[in-house]
């Protein structure tokens, strides 16, 4: 289905089409060296060691697992409020996702929360920074240390949200990126790895490159390298991304300032947290009606995301955690998504808001 107003589009900078024709004219495709370029740019920009630049965020969360063993007989705990690969990441490596309630305010996991499921065989947490919205990192980095297990955090949705003064990227062990096209930071397809422990980022680079280090294959590895057409696309986007994300801080603003006096419960930030606002979800009774209604009308809204102990593939014996869930499911009843990117125009977002307002009273 077209919508006049659709739910994200990918903003494009003019001197895209550039880079990717010079791209296609040095005949080099796969990974090289405009993917390597990306790489240090990324890290300079989030100030950390070493992001290393793959297929996806998917398959980024497998590697970092993998890079820190994770596998068959370990428990990790991911929040059962997210979207599935985060939980289907941690199967792929032979370990057991155990799922975790969230906090109904923020959506994020907590450090409280995931005290609550630990299991004697609990070998890694992994958050996630949900829409763009970042975790707290300092408590549920004190848990991991006192468990002495590590954090990978899934900041899909985050590329550029910061917490404490710090950008996400430095804060977990590992940190997971996505640059899918309703990201921020795009590259068609994507992702992102990054951490501040150079063991960890040469063995996440052999990895993704079937285990290749110093000329010799050391481990099984796998092929999840990003090519250096998609990093010439994520490049120029990255010189942009100040711009983009002020642009984006006046979309949300202006979209607090006139849904404040409804009865949809707003987004909140983790306290001490800056947030990224990939997507702006708000929460609604009877989302789905409005929902519904708002699309045929041509208003693209989504769902805000899933409560994962509802879909089949997530439930007992394949997962850990049985509940209850009363966080993710309120979350995941009354999410939705509005429209947010960054051509959207005043008078469309003028219309969204209107069109809410008056779907729910207001």
């Amino acid at each position: 289905m077209s919508f006049r107003i659709p739910l994200t589009r990918p903003w494009l900078p003019p001197e895209v089409r550039d880079d990717v024709e010079r791209v296609l004219a040095s005949g080099f495709l796969t990974e090289g060296p405009e993917t390597e370029a990306l790489e240090q740019e990324v890290a300079r920009f989030l100030g950390v060691a070493h992001a290393v630049a793959v297929t996806s965020a998917t398959t980024g969360l497998e590697l970092a697992l993998w890079a820190l063993e994770i596998g068959p007989g370990d428990d990790v705990l991911v929040p059962d409020f997210t979207y599935p690969a985060t939980a289907s990441a941690v199967a792929r490596v032979g370990a057991r996702p155990v799922l975790v309630d969230v906090d109904p305010g923020t959506s994020n996991v907590t450090a409280e929360l995931l005290e609550k499921a630990v299991t004697p065989r609990t070998r890694a947490l992994v958050p996630v920074s949900i829409f763009g919205n970042p975790v707290d990192a300092d408590s549920i980095g004190a848990l991991a240390r006192g468990l002495g297990i590590p954090v990978v955090e899934d900041a899909a949705c985050s590329f550029g949200a910061s917490f404490g003064g710090r950008r996400v990227g430095g804060l977990a062990d590992l940190t997971v990126f996505s640059l899918h096209p309703r990201k921020l930071l795009t590259s068609g397809e994507g992702g992102l790895v990054c951490t501040d422990r150079s063991e960890l980022a040469e063995r996440v680079r052999s990895l993704k490159r079937f285990g290749l280090e110093d000329g010799r294959f050391v481990r099984m590895g796998t092929n999840a390298k990003l090519s250096n057409l998609q990093a010439a696309v994520a490049r120029s986007q990255l010189r942009h991304f100040d711009e983009v994300a002020t642009r984006r801080r006046a979309q949300v603003a202006t979209y607090l300032d006139a849904l404040a006096d409804t009865p949809a419960d707003l987004p909140r930030t983790t306290e001490g947290g800056e947030h990224a606002w990939q997507s702006f979800v708000v929460g609604i009774d009877d989302r789905d009606p409005v929902r519904e209604r708002m699309r045929a009308d041509g208003i693209e809204v989504q769902i805000g995301t899933y409560a994962l102990h509802h879909e089949p593939a997530f439930q007992e014996p394949a997962v850990g955690g049985s509940g209850p869930f009363p966080g993710s499911d309120e979350a995941a009843r009354r999410g939705l998504a509005l429209p947010l990117f960054h051509d959207l125009a005043e008078e469309q977002q003028a219309e969204v808001i209107g069109r809410l307002r008056r779907e729910l009273g207001a």
